[in-house]
């Protein structure tokens, strides 16, 4: 795995790079780009086989929860398959492990002065120790893993602040001590669990998130995932808590961002030199029966040139469970080349939906997952044309003209 942080663009903390993550014939992944949340592995409704209807290689960055596996299967079971690349069959992925996901990690002791987060599974409420953490991380071998993290709610106190960086930062050497012991504890085929990022925390706390970035980056890591976002901040303190962290990373190591899901959210961040950003976005959108239509893969129209009047006054989604696309025989987007568009109508998927067929939230979810990848392509394109600020601007003004549209006539 090599990591190049390739071009900024002028005036603007934005940077476009590129992930090598295999030998020299392997195209990389460019960034900024998405990282796509999975279930044990794969998306929630995508099979292994309708992956590959998704534009590569932007779609062979996987995230995966180690979390997901703790009641099964039991890690030696993983170890002896040989690692998560082989249980799903994607050999040609790259898969990123971290135990951030939609659900709500507390700090706990049991007594023994060695902390470790609970998490709400199937089975219960578990508490995860570091050493329970970097079994699985060993046993499911992904090509990045990051460490334990204590991430905290915008409105904690200060000392709640301080006391997560420091469980962080005690949890990531733990994790890189324990990554040495177990590298060959389980009799494991292929090496796995080298490449570690650290997470880096600190609330709504400028000198916190400061303190923490400065700490992680003098260890020896591979990258930084920027956590505690999308949890309380509002959208106008969150670019100070970003280029708090961002000012105090070295420039040559990746940087992932969870908790920044709207195409907004994502954009603040790329303004400030992230490169991945791990999202159930996708997820829940299809789940609801949404799908994107928002305008973004114009820049050969020079998009950014255009006067603000010329932009399409149109919405981010559209839900598809409506009575109004029952006769609907228009695909999701006028020219998508995804496989949904391609195939099938918005009046079918209203039906399926309609009826509960899963095949609705398959054919979403590829729509979904294809939209949001030409999204960061049109992002990774600005950048390297150096029109990335004007795009931002016009894409946020013509957001809040479309909202300002719908109080006005609702």
């Amino acid at each position: 795995m090599r990591f190049v942080a390739a071009k900024a663009c002028a005036g603007s903390r934005a940077r476009a790079g590129a992930l090598y993550i295999g030998g020299n014939s392997a195209a990389p992944i460019e960034t900024p780009s998405l990282l796509i949340s999975t279930l044990k592995g794969l998306p929630a409704f995508i099979s292994r086989d309708h992956l590959g209807d998704l534009p590569a290689p932007d779609s062979h960055l996987l995230h995966v929860s180690p979390i997901h596996f703790l009641d099964c299967p039991a890690t030696k079971t993983i170890c002896t398959i040989g690692g998560l690349h082989q249980m799903v069959g994607l050999h040609d992925h790259f898969f990123i492990a971290s135990p951030r996901d939609s659900l709500e990690s507390l700090p706990e002791s049991d007594g023994t002065n060695k902390l470790g987060a609970s998490f709400e599974t199937p089975s219960g409420r578990q508490l995860v120790k570091p050493s329970a953490y970097m079994e699985m991380i060993t046993s499911l071998m992904p090509n990045l893993w990051a460490s334990m993290a204590d991430e905290v709610p915008a409105w904690v106190s200060d000392k709640r602040n301080k006391t997560s960086v420091d469980r962080t930062l005690r949890w990531l050497d733990e994790c890189i001590n324990l990554d040495l012991v177990y590298e060959n504890a389980l009799t494991c085929t292929v090496e796995g669990g080298k490449n570690v990022l650290g997470f880096v925390v600190g609330g709504s706390s400028i000198e916190e998130r400061k303190r923490c970035a400065t700490e992680v980056a003098a260890r020896n890591v591979s990258g930084f995932w920027i956590g505690g976002f999308g949890l309380g901040e509002s959208i106008e303190e969150r670019p100070a808590l970003l280029h708090a962290v961002t000012d105090s990373l070295p420039e040559e190591k990746l940087r992932l961002v969870s908790g920044l899901s709207l195409p907004e959210e994502v954009l603040q961040g790329v303004a400030v030199g992230v490169d991945f950003f791990d999202s159930t976005y996708i997820y829940h959108l299809t789940l609801r029966g949404f799908a994107l239509i928002f305008p973004h893969n114009i820049v050969d129209e020079d998009i950014v040139d255009r006067p603000l009047d010329d932009y399409p006054n149109d919405c981010t989604k559209i839900n598809l469970r409506a009575t109004i696309f029952r006769k609907d025989t228009s695909s999701i987007v006028a020219n998508c080349t995804c496989f949904t568009c391609q195939n099938h109508t918005r009046a079918y998927i209203n039906h399926l939906l309609n009826v509960h067929e899963m095949l609705a939230h398959i054919l979403l979810e590829i729509h979904n997952t294809h939209h949001y990848l030409g999204f960061f392509r049109t992002i990774r394109e600005t950048i390297k044309n150096g029109k990335f600020d004007l795009f931002h601007k016009k894409f946020i003004q013509s957001r809040r003209i479309h909202l300002a549209s719908v109080v006005q006539y609702s």
